[in-house]
């Protein structure tokens, strides 16, 4: 008979390779600079920075 701390090492290993056969998917994500600690708040934006501009949808017809 095989003692307890093999019988879990064999299921611990076996638990390992069924978790690293499961197919992962990798979503491709955009890298963004780094915009530091504070992030991107619009009050602390300087003259030239990024404007964004606006859209205007005129639903009237």
């Amino acid at each position: 008979m095989l003692d307890a701390y093999v019988i879990e090492e064999i299921k611990r290993r076996e638990r390992e390779q069924r978790h690293e056969d499961r197919p992962t998917v990798e979503l491709p994500l955009p890298s963004y600079p780094d915009e530091g600690p504070r992030g991107h708040d619009d009050h602390d934006r300087g003259p030239g920075d990024r404007d964004r501009g606006v859209v205007i949808i005129d639903y009237s017809g």
